[in-house]
Parts: structure tokens; sequence; C-alpha cells
């Protein structure tokens, strides 16, 4: 990266952690081994879900880039994208920032009432907060996730086990920016979810690598989420998956347009809106503590 320490700063969203670089003044751009090294528990970040480089941008308050722990470069992150939103809220005073990415631009915008205060692990707490980010329109169709060959997204043509008795079949598939496909099942136990996911991830339907998420429909609006991430394992919370596993639902008549997710790390309330077409993600955000990154 650079040869001076470098700021950054500690968060999380429901759990998702992330190393927050600002990059407005001098470029970062770490190479694969680099992520990687930083993302190892023994570099004393404590590890983390993804790194973001938040950079200026011509068309929007700030360009954020996502690495995921294994050091490739994705479109997006969900639960990122509210915590940047908070940074850019608090440091402009403004009532709603414009945050672009690989996936596309997205708004963000303070929520109402607070999280509740919980364990920080020994790190020191900064701030706590809702933020809701406007995570555009769905991608649906199967060249937009992308699928390697034409289905119907609701339920595509994918399946784990036996033909006879398959484990997991008949997943909806959705673009939130990133690709995701979403199972409906009741299984979500971390060996089955490891093991799955980690097999799915790159199956060859899906050219460009999956998130794979493992959905339990409590009732009509509350959903339990668990996601083995493209690129990260399986983590605390998982934005987009947790958008892409409402779109999912709700297209299969599973649940209404608005739910709450119940995901490892929290709570997540995903709004597909009727009118606009757009996906609505609102959240908690917390600032655990700051540091140097060595060069």
């Amino acid at each position: 990266m650079t040869q001076a320490p470098r700021p950054y700063i500690r968060m999380n969203g429901a759990g998702n952690a992330f190393i927050v670089v600002q990059a407005f003044e001098e470029v970062f751009h770490p190479t694969e081994d680099q992520v990687r090294a930083l993302a190892d528990p023994a570099a004393g970040l404590g590890g983390f879900d993804q790194l973001i480089g938040v950079e200026p941008s011509e068309t929007a308050d700030a360009f954020m880039r996502v690495w995921n722990a294994d050091g490739s470069m994705v479109e997006t992150c969900g639960n990122a994208l509210r915590c940047v939103g908070w940074l850019l809220l608090e440091a402009t005073g403004k009532e709603e920032v414009v945050i672009d990415t690989l996936g596309g631009p997205t708004t963000a915008r303070r929520a109402a009432g607070r999280v509740g205060s919980g364990d920080s692990g020994g790190s020191t707490i900064a701030a706590k907060g809702n933020v809701t980010v406007d995570m555009g329109a769905p991608r649906l169709d199967w060249t937009e996730v992308p699928l390697a060959e034409e289905m119907d997204t609701r339920g595509i043509e994918l399946q784990v086990g036996p033909i006879d008795a398959p484990l997991l079949h008949t997943p909806g598939a959705v673009s939130m920016g990133n690709p995701h496909v979403v199972f409906f099942t009741d299984q979500q136990d971390d060996a089955f979810v490891r093991g799955s996911g980690s097999l799915i991830e790159h199956h060859p339907l899906f050219p460009e690598g999956v998130n794979v998420g493992f959905a339990r429909v409590i009732d009509r609006d509350h959903i339990r989420l668990r996601v083995w991430e493209r690129g990260a394992g399986l983590t605390l919370a998982c934005g987009t998956g947790a958008c892409a596993a409402l779109v999912a639902t709700a297209r299969r008549g599973l649940t209404d347009r608005k739910a709450t997710v119940v995901v490892d790390g929290g709570e997540l309330i995903i709004d597909w809106d009727e009118t606009s077409g757009h996906v609505l993600m609102t959240g908690p955000v917390e600032v655990e503590r700051t540091g140097q990154l060595q060069g």
C-alpha cells in the first residue's frame, strides 16, 4: 500500500466486519496478497470480511471499492454501503448521500431510531445508528445475475445431493449488483452452510461465482438467513444477501414485499418498494475503533 502508516476505521454492519480506508487524497489499491495479509488475524486488525476503500467520484459523494478477505475485488456490499453512508453523512452534514460502486450507485440516509447497546468485544465504540440504503431495483433476468444458461430465476435448475432426494433444489437467483442464489431450507447449521456454500460458490452455472443464501421463512414478514459469501465464507451478515433473500421469497409468494431478515449479527429490515421497484435496506452501523495500517 504505502510506506507511511495509513489511518483506518474498523466498522461493522449487523456484525459484518470492515476495515475502511479513506482514499480521497492518496490512491489505495492493495494487491490480492496484501489484502489477504491484512485479513490474517496475525496482522493485528482482528480479521475482517471486507476491506473498503472510499475514493473520490465525479458523479457521487464518493466511490466505494470492495475487496473480500481472499483478496478478490467485488462489485458491492450492502452492509458496507450503510457504514460508508454513515461516515459520509457525518462528514458532509447532508440528509442523503450518493455512493457509487462497481455494481452501480446507491443512496444512503439516516433512519429513525437507534441501535441498542451491545458487547463490542473490548473495542471502543465511537457511534451507533441506523442507516437506510436504496439498493436500486433487483436484476432478475438470467443474463443479469449472470447465469451461464437461460433459466427462470424464480427457481433455477440446481440441486445438491441425490437426484431423487436432493438436500437443496430450485433456488431463486437475484443480482443486487452482485450475484446471489437463495435456497429455501430449514437446514442452516454451520457444517451444512459451509459445505454446501463452498460447493456452489464456484459452480459452472455462475460464471462470476455466486453468494449463497440459506433462507428459512418464519412467517410472511420474518426470514432467518445465513449466507456463504463469495470470497469471504460464512459471515455474520450480508446486506445484499438479505435483499436477495427478500426478493427471492417474495417472488415465490412465501413472504410479503417487506420483512425483517434475521442474520447471525442482528436484524435488517428489507422493503422491496412496489412503487419504485427499488429495494430499501435499513440496519445498524457501528464504529468499533480507529488505527493505522502499517506500510
